[in-house]
């Protein structure tokens, strides 16, 4: 059941009207059974892994914080059920990966072998569910957190169905609480989150959608294509990655919040980052936060010396790429990042100290000069994202300037592959306008907020507009799955 479907579009205002007539001591038991059916839609099948993870975290957490905690004891039981996490996660996600590499490994020493490779289908959301429960687990193991005692509101925090197949990543001491608090109806949440829901829509069906098209066109053919064919399509694809995930999250958090839940935030204008920290720090939020605070700084993080601080950046992000599939593109991807994070530390404008930091002038001259160069050092990064194979993604480097030297024709070439012509780019103009403006709104304000504070005869025509450009622009006849689903 996506979330762009008809099936979703009755779903919703069923389970919005249960869970407010139902009486507060039993609406976790909708929020069960619908995240559950939600679940099951994709497929029965997936249901016994999720089940699995859920009761295998919930008994070692009740364990962990017994008589036994700190001991011993509580340190084994938190490496048995993270092992266990990390197994379930490795045996679907990357058993044929490793196999394969390691029957490449032998290869190249004149052994051969033949991988041995499961057809198993990947269950939908395991990657972002599974480091929930990690989190939880090592929480409840620090004493950050208590162990959730009741089973069925536990299942809801794993499976709560708006964030259980792209995230966010929630943490027990953010989402736990809300599931036990008592939540009355307020008009001014529901309606925040009915717009939030639009657009995030806009985003997926008018941006996403429709760049999809000029992406697909060219890096699934890319043997056809040269010069800025190249360039354009990875520029649309940092576009419609962006549009595709944020567009999810933005409708994961609209339809919690009509339900009195509020997830985490989980993008903040990546594009207009002036760094790659910076980039992190707006882009997967739940993920990057998870990182630093279960990966990064247990290693160390910046209390090391140089060259350990480099290389705990450089693991971090190799396991981010890792965590996104079981490619050596995704780890390339990853490695980039902590290559450019790390040299952008030796900086001097990125020290705390530097005038462009302490004085706002200064720091808005800079940020003309390194939000661009940001984001095209991400965008050179998605060409990892992207392609299907790294030999891909290098011919993509290696043509995309290829009769530039010509620049009319260089153009021309690109309009002609593409099937670009002006009607085309002025038709998506006006939505990657407004995409752009409420972005960079957003850096200073709540936008949606706003909106909402404006008289009646200025919010309106806005609603409607924005209802309008849906409506006319989105892209008919195109696969409109999310991509991050994949993960």
């Amino acid at each position: 059941m996506l979330f762009n479907s008809f099936s979703y579009a009755l779903f919703l205002p069923i389970v919005f009207i249960l869970y407010w007539i139902m009486p507060q001591k039993f609406r976790w038991i909708i929020l069960l059974l619908s995240s559950y059916y939600f679940y099951i839609s994709w497929g029965p099948q997936y249901v016994a892994v999720i089940l699995l993870t859920t009761l295998v975290s919930y008994a070692a957490a009740l364990l962990m914080e017994g008589r036994h905690n700190g001991t011993l004891y509580s340190r084994t039981l938190l490496t048995v059920s993270v092992i266990i996490c990390i197994a379930i996660l490795f045996f679907f996600k990357y058993f044929n990966f490793f196999t394969e590499n390691i029957a490449l490994l032998f290869q190249k020493i004149s052994i051969p072998i033949q991988p041995f490779t499961l057809k198993l289908a990947l269950p939908i959301g395991i990657s972002f569910y599974i480091f929930q429960v990690i989190s939880y687990l090592v929480d409840v193991y620090r004493g950050d957190i208590h162990a959730e005692k009741h089973l069925g509101i536990y299942a809801v925090y794993i499976s709560f169905f708006p964030k259980v197949m792209q995230g966010p990543i929630e943490r027990g001491k953010k989402l736990l609480p809300q599931l036990h608090s008592r939540h009355t109806f307020q008009y001014g949440q529901a309606s925040y989150g009915l717009k939030q829901m639009a657009w995030g829509y806009f985003k997926k069906l008018v941006l996403a959608d429709s760049l999809s098209v000029y992406v697909n066109q060219v890096y699934n053919d890319l043997p056809s294509y040269k010069g800025l064919s190249l360039i354009l399509a990875t520029f649309f694809f940092a576009i419609q990655l962006y549009c595709d995930f944020s567009g999810y999250t933005d409708i994961a958090l609209g339809s919690a919040k009509i339900l009195g839940i509020n997830l985490t935030q989980n993008f903040k204008a990546p594009y207009f980052a002036s760094s790659i920290k910076d980039f992190w720090g707006r882009w997967h939020i739940s993920l990057s936060s998870w990182l630093r605070d279960y990966i990064y700084i247990p290693l160390g993080g910046n209390r090391v010396g140089k060259v350990r601080h480099s290389l705990n950046i450089l693991i971090t992000f190799l396991v981010s790429g890792l965590w996104h599939g079981a490619s050596w593109n995704y780890v390339l991807w990853g490695g980039l990042h902590g290559v450019f994070q790390i040299i952008e530390g030796f900086f001097p404008w990125n020290s705390k100290k530097s005038p462009f930091q302490r004085n706002k002038h200064y720091h808005f001259l800079l940020c003309l000069i390194t939000v661009p160069c940001t984001f095209l050092l991400v965008c050179f990064a998605w060409i990892f994202f992207r392609a299907v194979t790294i030999q891909d993604a290098f011919y993509v480097i290696s043509n995309m300037f290829d009769g530039i030297t010509q620049f009319p024709t260089y153009i021309q070439d690109c309009a002609l592959q593409m099937g670009l012509t002006f009607s085309h780019l002025s038709y998506n103009c006006l939505p990657l306008v407004l995409l752009f403006l409420y972005d960079l709104a957003s850096l200073k304000t709540d936008v949606i907020t706003f909106i909402s504070r404006q008289r009646f005869f200025i919010r309106w025509p806005v609603y409607l507009f924005l209802l309008l450009v849906i409506l006319l622009f989105s892209e008919k006849g195109v696969s409109t799955e999310f991509i991050y689903m994949q993960f």
